[in-house]
């Protein structure tokens, strides 16, 4: 099923709003976006109306209406326009039947006759039926929600047409099955009711008011620049009131005492999902209920109009008062007798969407997922956009809803998230402590190796000329413990550069690109890139895959990264640019700021250790020492270019692949 309203995903926010306002529960959430299930929507359109991003869009028949009623030049072309177009163009309706025929529709009629069509259907029901109470039909959005989710009320439905439908067989009567007929009005649902299959063929396209302001725009067709004509036969007489709320009753002419005692007039979501719950439970006694799912159709999403609902039934009215003047009342008296032959019946068909409620083990397992093993855990704050946790539990069992969009379990995963973050951070602080302790060691070896070996090699003589000789018994075991302890002191140098790993790589297959991206991530989300601009030049998709130890190349990048933000702390222009050069073999990664830059006779001091021009108790000295040696040892470069009060640009070279005997 295609369906009338769809998602545009880019402009889907998660707010969850229309799930709060959708009576069907047709929407069910994907990757954080509010997609539209077609065959348990009713087509209400309640969702295009809460929706402020614009995210939920109502499918669009101008090309249709163009090219199978507009383009038919050889048949009839007939407009008919439900009564509230007053509502949407409340400054020229008196224009549209002009505008339409400007358009190249032959005859505009009102929709309203329709309603006068069906009143005597109507009176019969409520007269005769057997069946407490009959639910009106002129609403597709009601009907629809009936089939879908209340089967058992089916039998309930008035088996009469909508005023569209009526009209349509009237004029296909009258003018010929070939006419072509589009309805305009502000109703969603029709763009659903009129393919469905009791009535399909009547009405050829359907138009909301949008749709027809659309079309005039696109055709320059300005409504003021016209002169006045009306409404083509046949006019309609109280039927102009069915888009009010009960309208559809005064078309009828039923008795006074039964309007007064047996019959329920509703509009509105809320109060119409609560008559129809009242219904389903046998709660309800009167012979008739008149239910506009909307608040009138001067509500419905396609009205397409800034006044508020008062001021639209007032439009409404004031057309009504003023045309129901130029209606002759025998004319309308003798359209309406010849119009009883014609079958104004329709059937429903159920047609389930309900879906079984999972077992209680089932829920309860849902709502430990989401943190809440209790009653007492139980919010109910609607920020899913399901009343209650039990319902959103049950949403998810269901397949229409998922985790993610309970906001404090999401709150509290971030939390989670941010500490995790915090530790992390913490660990690389370590880390690079660790890589000074490294640095220092591998500076130190240098110069005790040589003493330590001068020390071995003298005891090592001593001890041998006293086993020769035999002259230094006493001393032999002293002679020994100075070679042991030697050889602890060169062991413990060893396990120093092992420890910082500054001997030996741990080479593994990487995508690089992908590291450098978490790195800036965390780095954003702990507010390192506050205030400044990321130029991003990294490719947007695909992967760079490289062989080399993971660990210490994202060490590198780190403390190239941190480097660049620190020296933009006073910088005006605060700008951090990341890029890469791929020749083949070799990958070549730039990372620049806009800070102070660096002086030119620090140009040979940058790599040596524990040199640093950040502010005392703010750097060792040791990071770039430390990535020098790393960068080496992964046989690549690293280098700079610097401009005092422009920025620096540092650069690392590294081969894609490395080998087993580095």
């Amino acid at each position: 099923m295609s369906g009338v309203i769809f998602t545009v995903p880019d402009k889907c926010k998660r707010c969850y709003s229309c799930i709060r306002e959708c009576p069907a529960k047709a929407i069910r959430v994907v990757n954080g976006q509010a997609l539209i299930l077609q065959d348990r929507c009713i087509s209400c359109g309640n969702c295009v109306l809460v929706c402020s991003q614009h995210a939920k869009c109502i499918i669009s028949n101008i090309e249709e209406t163009r090219e199978r009623v507009l383009s038919s030049i050889e048949n009839e072309r007939v407009a008919i326009v439900a009564p509230s177009f007053a509502a949407s163009f409340p400054d020229n309706y008196e224009k549209i039947p002009a505008a339409l025929k400007s358009l190249g529709f032959d005859t505009v009629v009102e929709t309203a006759f329709g309603a006068d069509l069906i009143g005597g259907d109507y009176i019969e029901a409520v007269m005769h039926s057997e069946i407490r109470p009959v639910i009106s039909t002129a609403c597709p959005a009601i009907f629809n929600y009936i089939q879908k989710y209340h089967q058992e009320l089916v039998p309930n439905l008035a088996t009469i047409v909508s005023p569209m439908i009526a009209l349509g067989r009237y004029l296909k009567k009258e003018k010929g099955e070939n006419t072509k007929i589009a309805f305009i009005g502000p109703c969603v649902a029709k763009k659903d009711e009129y393919t469905d299959e009791p009535v399909e063929g009547v009405i050829d396209s359907v138009l909301t008011f949008s749709e027809l302001k659309e079309m005039l725009l696109e055709a320059h067709i300005v409504p003021e620049e016209l002169e006045t004509v009306p409404f083509d036969p046949p006019r309609a007489a109280m039927g102009k009131a069915f888009p009010l709320a009960g309208g559809l009753l005064k078309s009828t002419d039923l008795p006074g005492d039964v309007l007064d005692e047996e019959i329920i007039v509703v509009e509105g979501r809320e109060k119409v999902l609560e008559i129809i719950d009242e219904i389903a439970a046998n709660n309800i006694n009167a012979k008739f209920v008149d239910i506009l799912f909307c608040e009138g159709c001067i509500s419905g999403p396609g009205i397409d109009s800034d006044l508020n609902y008062y001021s639209r039934r007032e439009k409404v009215i004031e057309f009504i008062k003023k045309d129901l003047k130029q209606v002759d009342k025998k004319v309308w008296k003798t359209n309406i007798f010849n119009s009883r032959d014609i079958d104004f019946s329709r059937n429903f068909i159920r047609g389930s969407q309900r879906r079984p409620t999972p077992p209680d083990d089932k829920i309860a397992e849902i709502l430990a997922t989401i943190g809440i093993k209790e009653k007492k855990d139980e919010l109910n704050c609607g920020a899913c956009g399901y009343a209650s946790c039990r319902e959103f539990a049950i949403a998810i069992a269901k397949g229409l809803s998922e985790k993610e969009m309970c906001l404090p379990h999401l709150l509290d995963e971030i939390r989670e998230a941010y500490d995790n973050l915090h530790e992390t951070e913490a660990a690389l602080h370590s880390a690079e402590k660790l890589a000074s302790i490294g640095q220092l060691a591998a500076g130190v070896a240098h110069e005790i190796n040589n003493p330590l070996g001068t020390i071995m090699v003298y005891a090592g003589i001593l001890k041998k000329i006293a086993d020769k000789k035999k002259i230094f018994d006493d001393i032999t075991d002293d002679l020994d413990m100075i070679m042991g302890e030697a050889n602890r002191c060169k062991t413990i140098v060893a396990n120093l550069l092992n420890f910082a790993r500054q001997g030996k790589l741990n080479v593994t297959s990487f995508d690089l690109i992908a590291d450098i991206r978490n790195i800036l991530k965390k780095m954003e989300v702990t507010g390192k890139l506050n205030g400044i601009m990321v130029d991003d030049e990294l490719p947007c998709s695909g992967s760079m895959m490289i062989q080399g130890d993971k660990e210490q190349l994202e060490q590198v990048i780190s403390n190239l990264l941190f480097n660049a933000v620190d020296a933009m702390q006073h910088a005006e222009n605060k700008i951090l640019r990341v890029g890469f050069e791929d020749s083949g073999e070799n990958l070549k990664l730039f990372i620049a700021d806009t800070g102070k830059g660096i002086e030119k006779e620090n140009y040979n001091k940058v790599f040596t250790p524990f040199f640093t021009t950040k502010e005392p108790g703010k750097g060792t000295g040791l990071g770039l020492a430390i990535s020098y040696g790393i960068i080496k040892m992964h046989k690549g470069d690293i280098g700079f270019q610097s401009e005092e009060g422009k920025g620096t640009e540092f650069f690392i070279r590294v081969p894609k692949r490395q080998f087993s005997n580095i």
